[in-house]
Formats: structure tokens, C-alpha cells, sequence
């Protein structure tokens, strides 16, 4: 964990509370909390908040709390799914937290059952190797810096430090909800625990073998030949196309998008001008593969 000053995202639950009262302790670190009241579960998610600002006073760490209805408007696209819709919100506050304090970036509290239900998640819809790597330690997501130090600790083990401390957090009753897939797949893990360390071995072992496939990947020009990828090993292959389109895509590149690159690269006759994520127009003309203005 480097030293600095950093935004730290605070829920008011168990993790987050855990995070801060660690991270407290050191005095190379300049914290400021940030938590997002989502107006939710009937006037709740404001107790939380204010749980979060008594326990910053009582901590002497400054403090900024925003409403998703501020936050809101500000989002570039606001998705129908609520989970996601409020983690782009988080993370918009994050960056204007970050922006206005002159901070290095953030600093979340997933840890390994969160790791764990992340690549589970990802397992069922179909996620490659980059996929299943689950989240890493440390990350950028559109310029903001965000860093994850407790992806190695159990939540049972932060639970009983909390205990020791005797530092009471905020429970939030929508994660008992079989609404939200997170939470149905959190009870199926919680009801066999055995799955855990199988899961978190796959991760490690996806990001080694994706570590591999990345030192063996070339790097494709703006302008390449399909025989630049034809002559490659298809997970080579998909490797250096998900690089390629990373460069243009504004958004996340989805397995189904690289097949159907791979597929432009791969067989003449597909289509020659494909739409993909981001407002990307990938267009393949007498073999060469580019991007081109809509």
C-alpha cells in the first residue's frame, strides 16, 4: 500500500469500516473518505451516511458525502441495471473527490470472498482468461487510480478484527435481497464454502496464464493484415486483437466482441464493417483490418 494521499470509499459496512481503522494507523497516509448516500431502503442509506460522517469526526478524517441524486445527472450513461447504475456513481464521486482534493486515487475494501463472487459471476456468463483473472490489486478506470489491498484477507478475518476493536459498522439489508445477482450467488458460496479457494486458484492461474499470453502477443499495427493474426495460436490471437481494440473502445471489451474480431480476421466472408462497443466501426478491405470514422 503506497504511501500518500488517497480517497478512501467508505459504505459504513463491516469492509470498508475494517479498511479505514487499518489504514488510520499509518502515518505516511493523508485520507479522505468518500460515501455515496444512495437514497435508498427507506431512509437507511442516510443513517449510514451519517454513521459514516460521526465516524470520521470521532476519527479526525475529512469527509465527503453525496447523494445519488447529485451524482446522477453527471453520469455520462445511467445503465437499467441498479447495481451497475450506482457503482458508475461511486466511481464518479470517487474521481470528483480525487479531482477537487489533488488526491492520488482511491483506495476500496474488496477482499477475497468478493474475489471469489467476482469470478464465479464471471465464470457463468462466459468470460474468458482476462475475465476470470477477477479483480486486481490495483487498477485504472477512466484516469482514476484505484487500488484494492485487501484482496488477499478473508471477510470472516476482517469481521473479528472489527470484533477485537469493538467497532460496531452499519448492516445493509439489500444484501439479503435474491434481487441483486451478487447477493444470490454470495448465499450459494456462503452455503458451500468449499468453492472459495477453488475459485480464487482459478483467478491466480488465469492471470499467470494471461501474463503469458500478453509477453507472447504482438502488438498489431493501427492498420493490420489479417495474416498478421491468422499465423498466431488462437489465444495468442484473441490476446493481441483484445490490445488492438482496447486502443479504440471507450468501453469494456466483451468476449463476444473479440470472437467476432477474430472472426473479421479469420473468414473472408463475414462481414466487412462491424459496429463494436465504444462507437467503433472496424472495417476489413483487401485484408487489412482498421478502424474507420462512422
Amino acid at each position: 500500500m503506497p504511501p500518500g494521499a488517497w480517497a478512501v470509499g467508505v459504505s459504513g459496512g463491516a469492509d470498508s469500516v475494517a479498511l479505514l481503522s487499518l489504514l488510520r494507523t499509518r502515518d505516511d497516509l493523508r485520507l479522505t473518505v468518500a460515501h455515496l448516500d444512495h437514497e435508498t431502503r427507506a431512509g437507511a442509506s442516510a443513517a449510514d451516511a451519517a454513521f459514516v460522517r460521526d465516524l470520521c469526526d470521532a476519527w479526525r478524517l475529512p469527509c465527503v458525502v453525496a447523494t445519488l441524486s447529485s451524482i446522477e445527472p453527471q453520469l455520462p450513461r445511467q445503465p437499467k441495471n441498479l447495481s451497475e447504475r450506482w457503482r458508475l456513481a461511486r466511481l464518479a464521486l470517487y474521481r470528483q473527490v480525487v479531482c477537487v482534493n489533488e488526491l492520488f486515487g482511491v483506495i476500496l475494501a474488496h477482499h477475497a470472498d468478493d474475489q471469489a463472487e467476482t469470478i464465479f459471476h464471471r465464470l457463468v456468463r462466459g468470460s474468458g482468461p482476462a475475465g476470470l483473472r477477477g479483480m486486481t490489486t490495483r487498477t485504472v478506470l477512466s484516469g482514476l487510480t484505484v487500488l484494492r489491498p485487501m484482496l488477499n484477507v478473508r471477510r470472516d478475518m476482517l469481521r473479528a478484527y472489527l470484533a477485537s476493536q469493538r467497532q460496531p459498522w452499519r448492516e445493509d439489508s439489500s444484501n439479503l435481497s435474491s434481487r441483486y445477482a451478487r447477493n444470490r450467488i454470495r448465499r450459494l458460496l456462503d452455503a458451500r464454502p468449499r468453492l472459495v479457494e477453488p475459485l480464487l486458484n482459478l483467478g491466480e492461474d488465469c492471470r499467470t496464464l494471461t501474463s503469458v499470453l500478453d509477453a507472447q502477443a504482438p502488438r498489431l499495427g493501427v492498420r493490420f493484415h489479417v495474416s498478421d493474426v491468422a499465423a498466431l495460436p488462437l489465444p495468442v490471437a484473441r490476446r493481441a486483437l483484445r490490445r488492438w481494440l482496447r486502443q479504440s473502445s471507450r468501453q469494456t471489451v466483451d468476449p463476444a466482441s473479440i470472437e467476432r474480431l477474430l472472426e473479421m480476421a479469420l473468414d473472408a466472408a463475414s462481414p466487412a464493417r462491424q459496429h463494436f462497443p465504444g462507437g467503433v466501426l472496424v472495417c476489413r478491405r483487401r485484408g487489412d483490418i482498421f478502424v474507420a470514422p462512422y
